[in-house]
């Protein structure tokens, strides 16, 4: 079946993959549907089209998608389809889309698999040479993105940090060794925790912001450095209440490099010009090879030996 509302060439249709027109005759369409991650006018037409148009609508809740779909007079059938779920259903959807009926997945808000439910069954079907069709719509990593003003032309997103231990650590050191921005999402009773350990590790002068209930009644967007929202936060002055996704800003000329980073690399630097010397390259000539090699000026270097 072809996507509700969709329009294609002659010849982009010659161009799609062999595997998806085998697959289109031979099962059914897997849509991939974004929902609005709160506001509820923000649905796209495109998928008001496909959910009325399938015989199933996989949810991750049925009962929050069914204000969405009654607020739109969307009658079709759905089945719950969360992170919980067993393999059954998953095999259960798979056998619906293999006996040529469409299927629409959705979740909570937002699109499915982004830190939400369904990549397995997009993998699967995927998996199987079946068509996997993807509806755009509201995003929370975009909202935040283009709201927070300093993620930068070039961002990460990191999802949901693990809660503890060295794999947190990991992904902290490698969120603040990244000059792009990054958005992360938390739950309310954990944005304390994350922002104090994101300016700890990251640095609280790096710029960030908090966005909190996107496209919501109570949406607010907070910005300053990671340090003053962490404290903002602690004071409670950021409410600890619904969706947050924390941006943290990128370094668009690179990250600032500390006075105690500067020290290190100068006796880093200085010990290379030691060892050359040792090896008998005269002392001239190793302050010039490591300041082509570090950026250090080789007056810093040449008198190593008498500022050691």
């Amino acid at each position: 079946m072809t996507a509700p509302g969709a329009e294609e060439s002659e010849g982009s249709a010659r161009s799609t993959a062999h595997t998806a027109s085998a697959a289109s005759a031979t099962g059914g369409v897997l849509y991939v549907v974004a929902t609005p991650i709160g506001n509820l006018g923000d649905v796209t037409l495109r998928a008001l089209e496909v959910l009325r148009a399938v015989p199933l609508i996989a949810a991750e809740d049925t009962r929050h998608t069914r204000r969405l779909l009654d607020r739109h007079a969307v009658e079709t059938r759905t089945t719950s389809y969360h992170a919980q779920s067993d393999a059954s259903r998953t095999t259960a959807l798979l056998e619906h889309l293999r006996g040529g009926a469409d299927l629409a997945l959705v979740t909570d808000a937002g699109t499915p698999a982004v830190s939400d439910p369904g990549a397995d069954l997009v993998a699967a079907w995927a998996a199987e040479g079946g068509r996997v069709v993807p509806l755009p719509g509201a995003s929370a990593v975009l909202a935040a993105v283009v709201a927070s003003g300093v993620a930068g032309p070039r961002w990460a997103f990191e999802g949901f940090l693990p809660r503890s231990g060295r794999e947190r650590q990991d992904r902290l050191r490698r969120i603040a060794d990244d000059d792009r921005g990054t958005v992360v999402f938390e739950a309310p009773g954990r944005v304390v925790a994350t922002l104090r350990d994101l300016a700890e590790v990251c640095g609280g002068e790096r710029p960030a912001a908090v966005c909190r209930e996107l496209t919501k009644l109570h949406e607010t967007i907070v910005r300053g450095t990671l340090a003053e929202l962490a404290e903002a936060a602690k004071d409670g002055a950021i409410p600890a209440r619904g969706e947050f996704a924390l941006v943290v800003g990128s370094w668009p000329n690179g990250r600032p490099i500390s006075a105690e980073d500067e020290g290190d690399a100068l006796e880093a630097a200085r010990a290379s010009v030691e060892r050359l010397v040792a090896a008998g390259t005269a002392r001239g000539d190793a302050a010039r090879q490591v300041a082509s090699e570090t950026g250090i000026a080789r007056r810093q270097l040449y008198g190593a030996d008498r500022v050691r």
